[in-house]
């Protein structure tokens, strides 16, 4: 069954500053059952500004198309690897 098949997805995530008190990575765990690495991020001095975030994504196609979703419905800026040639 591929269903249970564990897949990974690098993405860029741009976290407005109106979102830094929100759990944004944290619920792509909790709610969406991804593993989450953190492989690079930018954030201003004292958090202020946007934070930048190169992220692991890693679970089943299910949960990391949900996790997606999740992150469009905030209206994130999102950049999938495959679409980004300097990484």
């Amino acid at each position: 069954m591929t269903d249970n098949i564990l897949t990974n997805k690098r993405i860029r995530l741009r976290i407005p500053k109106d979102y830094h008190q929100e759990p944004v990575i944290s619920r792509l765990v909790s709610e969406y059952g991804l593993t989450v690495n953190i492989a690079a991020a930018i954030l201003g001095a004292n958090a202020v500004g946007d934070g930048w975030f190169d992220l692991d994504l890693q679970g089943t196609d299910a949960q990391i198309q949900s996790g997606l979703k999740y992150l469009q419905e905030l209206e994130l800026e999102v950049w999938d690897e495959s679409k980004v040639a300097d990484w």
